[in-house]
């Protein structure tokens, strides 16, 4: 983890402080106050509300995390015993988290997993019934038309790159493309037959959906709503795919399997995607706080590296594995700060997603029972709400546009804590009964 920063974030600090300022340069020649104002122009179309937004989604939010992290904590101080010291100020070493930036836990799963209980593995399972890419393509492609959305163009199918070409160099990150050219619409990824990749192909399919839907619209609305919709659209499809009970039925496994306790596969279910989708809130949240402050100049050069660490310990309560001086710029390992990506949409997108899904999971019916067992295929009712909003594009205000879908304005942390408030009920149980026994050894003593 340090390498990578050192080879990447420490070689580029100057040059970044100078992009810093070519950018701001642009900006007030545009008649901005900074760089930050144009990026929040850009994809939200105002500026303090946003912030604000911000701020009262990140206090909702924070109690859900805070658990989180809590429980996170107890679970590593355990497995490591006295391999590993750990800070006193109740922070977690970030490279015990098994992801380069630490900014999800998902990949220690297996660490701080509730129960001990033996859950399918579906990649094997994929495997072992003849998966192939083309086949995870035309499921998910399946699954948007069971909700009465369009098929994927014949351009689509013969243009876009699913699989990395023989003897070629080729960018894998997963993208999806409007080429603006008579339903030309792409996705480029190397797939492989895994869980995540069938995941990743419902969240690419539904950038394309997205462009499908506005296709009509003039070139100037032809985007999302902002840029934390179109984000938005193919996670919102991935929660109900993803949903136990719809890959039970999608590649028929006993579910819960046999002999398996509801309550505590739920717990499972729930804490792998807290680790993913909670866990990335306050780093989708401070990578862009960072930048705004930096563009403002309330961040000056000579303390980019420390008011880093302090951000993300003010909001993640992660602390750098070894001293991280003023010669380092930790920040530049993360590619969007690299190359100057707005980052915020995504913090946006993990929350809103959730107000979407479960705005389809009334549409089809799912009432009176747990949201994150909602599973909508075959929802052509769910599919309306949806399709009806994205065809919108760019054409009305969002808020109008999250009205129209969800009845509200306001992007809501309300259905993201929902969603979770099983775990959220769980882990305050578990985190006390560390606590009270913490307390009973430090008596002793």
């Amino acid at each position: 983890m340090g390498k990578w920063r050192d080879v990447t974030g420490k070689q580029m600090k100057k040059k970044f402080t100078r992009l810093v300022e070519l950018q701001n340069t642009g900006a007030k020649d545009n008649g901005y106050k900074s760089q930050a104002e144009v990026w929040l122009t850009i994809d939200f179309d105002e500026i303090n509300g946003v912030e604000k937004m911000c701020d009262k989604l990140w206090t909702e939010l924070k109690p859900l995390y805070s658990e989180l992290l809590t429980y996170v904590r107890n679970k590593l101080v355990d497995f490591y015993r006295d391999d590993i010291t750990f800070p006193d100020d109740g922070s977690i070493p970030a490279h015990l988290l098994g992801n380069m930036w630490a900014q999800d836990f998902e990949s220690i799963f297996d660490i701080v997993r509730p129960y001990d209980i033996q859950n399918e593995n579906y990649d094997d399972v994929l495997k072992d019934q003849g998966y192939t890419p083309v086949k995870m393509f035309m499921k998910a492609q399946e699954f948007y038309m069971s909700l009465g959305l369009p098929r994927m163009t014949r351009k689509f199918r013969r243009k876009s790159i699913i699989v990395k070409p023989a003897g070629r160099k080729l960018v894998c990150h997963a993208s999806a493309w409007d080429f603006f050219d008579d339903d030309d619409f792409r996705i480029k990824m190397c797939t492989n037959v895994t869980m995540d990749y069938f995941e990743t192909i419902h969240h690419e399919m539904g950038h394309v959906q997205y462009f499908m839907a506005y296709e009509n619209q003039p070139v100037v609305y032809r985007r999302g709503a902002n840029g934390g919709f179109h984000e938005a659209i193919g996670d919102t499809i991935a929660n109900a795919v993803r949903t136990p009970q719809h890959l039970c039925e999608l590649i028929g496994v006993a579910c819960p399997s046999p002999g398996v306790d509801t309550h505590e596969a739920d717990m499972n279910y729930l804490m792998k995607k807290a680790l993913l989708k909670v866990a990335f809130l306050p780093f989708g949240l401070l990578i862009d706080k960072y930048r705004w402050a930096v563009f403002r100049g309330t961040i000056k050069p000579e303390h980019y590296n420390s008011e880093w660490w302090k951000m993300r310990m003010e909001y993640q309560m992660i602390s750098p594995p070894s001293p991280r001086g003023e010669e380092y710029f930790d920040p530049g390992a993360k590619y969007h700060v690299a190359a100057s990506v707005p980052y915020v949409r995504y913090f946006f997108s993990f929350v809103v997603q959730f107000q979407f899904y479960e705005a389809m999971c009334k549409a089809a019916g799912h009432v009176h029972k747990p949201l994150h067992e909602c599973d909508f295929f075959n929802s052509v009712e769910a599919g309306t709400i949806l399709h009806d909003m994205m065809k919108l594009g760019g054409s009305k205000p969002w808020p109008e546009a999250l009205e129209q879908m969800t009845g509200t304005r306001d992007i809501s942390a309300d259905s993201i804590i929902r969603y979770f408030q099983p775990l959220m009920d769980w882990m305050k149980i578990e985190n006390k009964k560390t606590t009270d026994k913490q307390t009973k050894l430090k008596s002793k003593k």
